[in-house]
């Protein structure tokens, strides 16, 4: 593939803010002047350790140490080329790239295809659900009190009931067969390639950035023979285990609730009938059980670093919907909101309660919730008949483990007097079950997923590989080495130049930030877009890390102008450190010239030199 010309590569990035890109996946906040935090996407962890610096374009974990710019985010993400990163982004701002051959932009490949050829699906689907063929589907959603409106905000299309339509309308705009195949869009047998979706409406499922990625199916005739819901296969873009739909329309409001709340539903109705009812934080599973890379994602979204947020399951009242809850709580643990189970009178899901009841229904739903620890507890007891001590020290027994898993030691307590009311037993006896249950084995499927301090997860790399700020040693040398590179990396394009070449032609005494100081040094033009991202990644191993930590650090300071005068008197420092260190040099060499020499007499110049410039730094 031609290489897009490198003018065009920098100007791409210097149009878009990291900070959108990342905040469409991250729940980012302010984390001090110029920096944004939030949880790693790139690994587990309970408190944010991810930090986003918009100015300079860049971002690091400092619990993983992952790190890099806009380009290298998309590519860890999406695991997509960096040219297809470039193009990406590209279509974002409106940007047409130019390449080194000097042609047009040639036709991308990999997964660009796949997420082109999923959008002119759903753009096909659409259309068709106009046709005279799609009344079916019209009626389908109709009854369940969704309008033309509705269809259109959520993309709801028909698939029709031919062989191939789709794959001769997407042929016809030049996609192949294989790509469309790779897409899950056809499948083939023995009568040849045909369209996997037919005769069915159609919701086009959407990642977190809200690009189509795959399709969910409902059939409509009766004499289709295939399951009642039908979703796209597994492909490079579409992993169902890490897919919610309607989270692209739902994150917006998950990110400004107080609390942070999500409603997670069963299915797309469900989704459909809760945002047109206004709790428009629902989202649903795509043909799979909720689990845990489900979470992984949704914790990022939300920002659950706090018991503040909530996170609130609704299942329907039968057998299945139960064991779904309980499904559910078994996942508990890795949620650090608090998280509660909503049932709806007489077991309807919210489809079917907006139906019968009204968007009020709905809302109240919420109000109705109970905590999840209690949802189990309830749900342990109703196999036994607590009217009986045989029944009422069997109910003990099976939900006392369930009271042992709550480490929070204010809750736990409560929850022991809940099921000491709801057993009619004496609270000390349940206590002392509930103690014992704690020393007995995890339960499985509930063992403690929350990783280590510091976000570290189990087997992995330790933190000791590499040079961490925390590593360096805390003396004032030090301490303004490092401090001195924080205010360069992240505001070195505007200090003034000759002041900052000074400062950074002095050594450094630590080894590790004297690697990144000669990186910093040799940068020619410090003005540019995106030279401290430069300047940190060519730093060498094992120092490379570090400087990015310096790039992220939120640099201490109340506003914008205070850190860059903070960063330019660190500056001056360095100077003075230096001019200090030549005077006592030369002070040395001094008493060793006779006084009335040619060199004696250029010493004391060069003595008198420095004090001038000395002051003239120091009070500046």
């Amino acid at each position: 593939m031609p290489r897009i010309r490198q003018a065009d590569v920098e100007e791409v990035k210097t149009r878009t803010n990291i900070a959108d890109i990342v905040g469409e996946r991250v729940a980012l906040k302010s984390a001090g002047v110029g920096s944004m935090k939030g949880l790693c996407p790139f690994h587990d962890e309970k408190s944010p350790s991810f930090h986003v610096r918009p100015q300079v374009g860049y971002y690091h974990c400092f619990g993983c140490g992952a790190s890099g710019d806009v380009y290298s985010f998309l590519r860890e993400m999406d695991h997509v080329s960096f040219t297809e990163a470039v193009e990406r982004l590209a279509g974002r701002i409106g940007y047409s790239l130019h390449y080194e051959d000097g042609g047009a932009a040639p036709e991308t490949s990999g997964r660009s295809r796949l997420y082109a050829a999923n959008t002119a699906a759903g753009e096909f689907f659409r259309s068709q659900l106009l046709s005279a063929e799609a009344e079916s589907a019209r009626r389908f959603l109709g009854e369940r009190g969704f309008d033309a409106g509705a269809a259109a905000h959520f993309g709801v299309g028909y698939a029709p009931r031919g062989w191939d339509g789709m794959l001769k309308a997407l042929i016809a705009q030049g996609f192949t067969r294989d790509e469309l195949t790779a897409a899950g869009l056809v499948s083939a047998g023995q009568r040849g390639v045909y369209d996997r979706f037919r005769g069915r409406v159609v919701w086009p499922i959407r990642d977190v950035t809200g690009q189509t990625i795959g399709f969910g199916a409902r059939k409509l005739y009766d004499d289709d023979q295939g399951p009642k819901y039908l979703n796209t296969p597994e492909t490079p873009i579409y992993k169902k285990a890490q897919v919610l739909y309607g989270l692209d329309l739902a994150k917006r409001d998950i990110a400004r609730g107080d609390p942070r709340r999500v409603v997670v539903v069963e299915g797309y109705t469900d989704v459909m009938a809760c945002h047109l009812a206004g709790v428009t934080t629902a989202i649903a599973t795509c043909g799979t059980a909720f689990g845990t890379e489900h979470i992984k994602v949704l914790r990022r979204v939300m920002g659950d670093d706090s018991a503040a947020g909530e996170v609130v399951f609704t299942f329907d009242g039968d057998e299945a919907g139960q064991k779904a809850a309980l499904r559910a709580f078994s996942e508990d643990s890795r949620f650090t909101a608090q998280t509660f189970v909503a049932v709806a009178p007489d077991g309807l899901d919210p489809c079917d309660l907006r139906l019968q009841r009204g968007d009020a229904a709905v809302r109240g739903l919420m109000d109705a919730k109970v905590p999840m620890f209690e949802f189990a507890i309830d749900r342990k007891l109703a196999g036994f008949d607590l009217a009986t001590v045989e029944g009422q020290v069997g109910a003990l027994r099976a939900a006392s483990p369930i009271v042992a898993e709550i480490r929070d030691e204010l809750l736990r307590p409560g929850y022991e007097r809940v099921l000491a009311r709801r057993l009619g037993m004496d609270p000390t006896a349940v206590h002392q079950q509930v103690m014992r249950a704690s020393r007995a084995p995890a339960t499985p499927g509930r063992q403690d997923q929350r990783p280590p301090a510091g976000g570290s997860q189990p087997g992995a790399e330790p933190a000791t590989a590499r040079m961490r700020l925390q590593d360096l040693p805390r003396t004032a040398d030090v301490a303004i080495e490092r401090d001195a590179l924080m205010g360069v990396l992240q505001y070195g394009h505007r200090i003034d130049i000759d002041l900052l070449s000074r400062a950074l032609a002095e050594p450094f005494r630590h080894p590790a930030l004297e690697a990144v100081r000669e990186s910093v040094a040799a940068v020619a033009d410090r003005t540019r877009v995106g030279w401290a991202t430069a300047a940190a990644d060519a730093v060498r191993e094992p120092y490379r890390g570090l400087a990015g930590e310096l790039l992220m650090m939120p640099f201490p300071a109340r506003d914008e102008e205070g850190a860059l005068a903070s960063a330019a008197d660190l500056c001056r420092r360095l100077i003075v450190r230096g001019i200090d260190r030549e005077k006592n040099e030369l002070l040395g060499a001094v008493q060793r010239v006779p006084a009335d020499s040619d060199g004696g007499r250029a010493l004391r110049m060069r003595l008198r030199d420095l004090d001038a410039e000395r002051a003239r730094f120091a009070e500046s």
